[in-house]
């Protein structure tokens, strides 16, 4: 069918966006009634004469909508049973979520994150230590294991299916690879990126075996013994072991509910001069704050003021449930900023594709270093994330999970809501994996992750979050379990705080 859709190229709206509500109008109208077939992707593609990736993220919005639905070989249908008031109800970006409950409104007002608290630190919580515990509960599964964070839905027969057209390639497999990453992956990258704002050249991608191995790359690069780095506190327990691996002197920034502290990250700026800062600005891990453009800006400005290098990572941000501020890396025009990506959190953590974008002239140098490392990221999982996103099934699984997170999300929330003390608060995060839950300062949290552990219950103790002897009683719990797990796991955890704060 022949669908007109005028679009503004001049306005802030996203084009995808701009497609998506003129779809919404016309079935709202009744000019697109339920069961009748929308253009295909190629040809909406041709008559508004956008990238075909656009269209895929226009239909994959309506789809998360309810409006529409996909059918294998066939194409994109408007819904047969839609909902008349939920078209009503939906916003205009499409994205959020509208109708959170009073109850998740509660619990997000109830969260405070202390910013002065200074504790010793018991045990040690080494990444190392956290990903063997948490890899021999999965050969347990009487146990519920909140610690680590993928993704929990399992598409085996999408898999199967693309990894055998990926095959088709696989005489490319007995030759060298590029170390750089493919060049027709690097350009789907390019596309994906261009969606979140950013302009980079495929010559300044580099694809790695995930964000492990850019971060741990990007330290041994620009960090020498002794230098200084600042992080958010908390942050990433991944990268404060890379940093301490490199024996680099590890400054922590408290987080407020807007993200790093920038009054105080401009005092450490002047007084301590540091070699970098490491942030994570979308769905930061392990809070779930997402800062905001303007937090981001002025995190730049005071970077390059002090001629400071940006590592940031934005690993989750394709989980995000609604729209995101710009990257940090769209403000930089100097090559201040180094971003960090992956496909392990959405498509597969077997598979080890990730990728960076180094628009200084330090790329070269970082893929000489790569090169030594690992020669080149395995070619076959390189072909099976370039099929992914060829196919639009990327962009189905990220629609699927997200839906699946939502509901799971807010599942947890009022698990806690039934089961914690009213002394415990949380964040209420826009997407991603976690939820960050905040205990009164008197919880010993080492004996509470070992007895949470003795009735099977694994959790990420906020201790490994933090630089050394530093940090306030913390969780982070992975919400993205099934509804049953999440119900037992946060019962057993509510029973022992309650004990530990009777005593």
């Amino acid at each position: 069918m022949l669908m007109k859709i005028p679009l503004d190229r001049q306005a802030k709206q996203p084009i995808y966006l701009q497609i998506r509500d003129r779809i919404h109008h016309l079935i709202h109208t009744g000019h697109l009634p339920p069961n009748s077939q929308l253009p295909s992707i190629r040809a909406l593609a041709q008559t508004t004469q956008v990238n075909k990736l656009t269209v895929i993220e226009a239909y994959s919005v309506l789809e998360a909508d309810g409006l529409v639905q996909a059918k294998q070989g066939a194409g994109y249908f408007i819904t047969p049973s839609y909902s008349r008031a939920k078209l009503r109800s939906l916003s205009s970006n499409g994205h959020q979520d509208q109708q959170l409950s009073k109850t998740i409104d509660y619990a997000q007002r109830r969260f405070n994150p202390a910013q002065q608290v200074i504790l010793p630190t018991k045990g040690v919580y080494s990444f190392p230590d956290i990903y063997s515990a948490s890899l021999r509960s999965h050969n347990r599964p009487d146990y519920i294991d909140f610690g680590l964070g993928f993704p929990q839905a399992s598409d085996v027969e999408d898999l199967q299916r693309i990894s055998r057209r990926a095959m088709k390639s696989a005489h490319t497999f007995f030759q060298p690879g590029d170390p750089q990453g493919n060049l027709e992956l690097r350009n789907q990258i390019v596309q994906i990126l261009l969606q979140q704002g950013l302009e980079i050249s495929p010559e300044d991608l580099i694809v790695t075996s995930g964000s492990m191995q850019s971060l741990s790359l990007l330290a041994n690069h620009y960090v020498m013994p002794g230098d200084r780095v600042v992080v958010e506190a908390p942050t990433y327990h991944g990268v404060l072991s890379i940093f301490q691996q490199r024996r680099a002197q590890v400054i922590g920034i408290p987080m407020t509910a807007e993200g790093m502290n920038l009054d105080l990250l401009a005092q450490y700026l002047e007084s301590h001069r540091p070699k970098l800062i490491y942030t994570i600005s979308t769905l930061h891990n392990p809070t779930g704050i997402t800062t905001s453009a303007q937090h981001r800006r002025q995190l730049l400005a005071l970077a390059e003021a002090y001629s400071c290098l940006v590592i940031e990572d934005n690993a989750y941000e394709p989980l995000s449930f609604g729209t995101t501020p710009p990257p940090i890396k769209a403000f930089d025009n100097r090559g201040s900023v180094v971003y960090v990506g992956t496909f392990s959190k959405t498509l597969m953590p077997g598979l080890r594709v990730g990728y960076m974008a180094v628009t200084s002239n330090d790329c070269q140098s970082i893929v000489e270093r790569k090169l030594l490392h690992d020669l080149h990221v395995s070619a076959a999982s390189q072909a099976i994330v370039k099929e992914y996103l060829a196919s639009g099934h990327y962009r189905r699984r990220l629609t699927k999970i997200k839906r699946l997170h939502r509901d799971r999300r807010d599942y947890m929330i009022d698990a806690l809501i039934r089961h914690f003390p009213l002394s415990v608060t949380w964040t209420v995060p826009d997407g991603g994996t976690f939820l960050w839950i905040q205990l009164p300062n008197r919880i010993d949290l080492e004996l509470l992750c070992r007895a949470a552990a003795e009735r099977k219950v694994l959790v990420g103790s906020g201790a490994a979050f933090f630089p050394k002897e530093q940090g306030y009683p913390a969780l982070r719990l992975n919400f993205s379990l099934p509804s049953e797990e999440t119900e037992r796991g946060v019962r057993i955890l509510g029973e022992i705080l309650h004990i530990m704060l009777e005593q």
